[in-house]
């Protein structure tokens, strides 16, 4: 069975354009660079441009692993019940030995996010748990920074008539290529120098936060009172940042955040979601959790609560955080009022958190600290780490200082 083309309802040019700044700003591939890839199938032409932009940027070796939505509904379908609790961790640790070996990463995003909505939750729940501990060796060089990575975005179709749910496919696939392609900045005349000029933004407000040397962050708004202390020594970063290797990438396209380490043991209070978190074919909608000395001691959704309990219980450092992060209601992503139903979008039109793994490059020197170092500083560890938005327009953030005295930081989801 051949996949249905909807490549003809995406703009041709600016999919060029999205795959030589996923080359040249995303990556920063180096001469001589391998690169390993990760996409789904239907993001075949994304893929064949990147490869092309790759090699004329000196490319060593591009190396492409395909996932496709059929073939992993048919496991759900008709696998033994043993397969559920398997995963390739010789696939992982063969990424990890490319990573080691100075390969760079990037990986296309555009699953549909109801994939697994129908299917049976502790399957899924054991899947991912499984496929989280095989694939921890290929995430500790991307979650260290290690390497230079890098995520961006085709519009598959099940994922566009998710989004634009009233529209044909074919012109909801247009339409959902048109919003990836100006969150990414390819929609402009010059798309290398838009970034530049974006990345300088970003350091900007990571510089503000690093001089104010803030202890915690308040955020304040329906259904959320939640303070988080933030780790000792940490350090705000956005956009454009440099890996240990000495290449200078961008993690993420889009991105509009600036982001640190908390401290895992000094969150305290209450939070709600204020969009839904799509998690490997999941919809999760409508969170709300408490935590206590940095752990969530309750939590629920509307939808999806099995599976996000299963997630909680993945580890020990599941239900602490590992990241926050900081961007004003009106970023772009947030003004086109698209609904992405993908974290690697909406995450970028709301401030939101992370559950579990830290980035170790979020601390003054991060590069030289061990990962004991990294704990004792506040640093969580983890199997997982799960993006969620807890920001709008009616959210308010106060940075306090280690003395107790507060300074407004966003008001109605906007820099104060």
């Amino acid at each position: 069975m051949s996949l249905p083309d909807f490549s003809h309802s995406i703009d041709p040019v600016k999919l060029e354009k999205l795959a030589e700044v996923a080359v040249k700003v995303g990556l920063g591939l180096q001469q001589g660079q391998d690169l390993v890839i990760t996409s789904p199938i239907n993001a075949l032409p994304l893929v064949r441009q990147i490869t092309k932009h790759a090699y004329m940027a000196g490319a060593g070796l591009v190396t492409t692993f395909y996932a496709d939505e059929e073939a992993t509904l048919a496991r759900y379908q008709h696998a033994p019940d043993a397969s559920f609790d398997r995963a390739s961790d010789w696939l992982y640790e063969g990424m990890a030995k490319a990573y080691a070996n100075g390969a760079a990463r990037l990986a296309i995003s555009g699953d549909n996010p109801m994939m697994l909505a129908g299917q049976d939750s502790s399957k899924v729940a054991r899947a991912n748990k499984a496929n989280s501990i095989a694939y921890k060796p290929a995430l500790e060089p991307i979650s260290n920074f290690n390497i230079n990575w890098n995520i961006c975005s085709y519009p598959n179709p099940s994922w566009a008539k998710l989004v634009f749910p009233d529209l044909p496919l074919d012109e909801a696939v247009k339409k959902l290529a048109d919003a990836i392609f100006a969150a990414s900045r390819v929609d402009q005349a010059d798309p290398i120098a838009a970034w530049a000029a974006h990345n300088g933004e970003l350091a900007k407000r990571s510089r503000w936060l690093n001089d104010q040397r803030f202890s915690a962050l308040h955020f304040t708004g329906p259904g959320t009172d939640l303070t988080v202390g933030l780790a000792d020594g940490h350090e705000w970063f956005g956009g454009a940042s440099t890996a240990k290797n000495g290449i200078t990438c961008n993690p993420n396209i889009p991105t509009e955040e600036v982001f640190t380490t908390p401290h895992a043991l000094r969150v305290d209070g209450v939070v709600s979601s204020t969009k839904p978190l799509s998690h490997q074919g999941t919809l999760i909608d409508n969170i709300q959790v408490r935590f206590e000395a940095g752990r969530i001691v309750e939590a629920k959704a509307s939808k999806g609560e099995d599976v996000l309990l299963k997630v909680l219980d993945t580890d020990e450092g599941a239900r602490r955080l590992g990241e926050v992060a900081l961007v004003p209601h009106s970023s772009p992503i947030s003004a086109s009022g698209v609904l992405f139903y993908n974290t690697l979008f909406d995450e970028n039109a709301s401030c939101h958190i992370a559950l579990g793994q830290c980035y170790s490059k979020c601390f003054l020197n991060g590069a030289s600290l061990s990962p004991d170092e990294i704990k004792t500083q506040g640093g969580n560890s983890s199997l997982i780490h799960i993006d969620w938005m807890i920001g709008s327009d009616q959210v308010d953030i106060d940075g306090v200082r280690a003395d107790g005295s507060k300074a407004p930081v966003m008001r109605k989801g906007e820099w104060a």
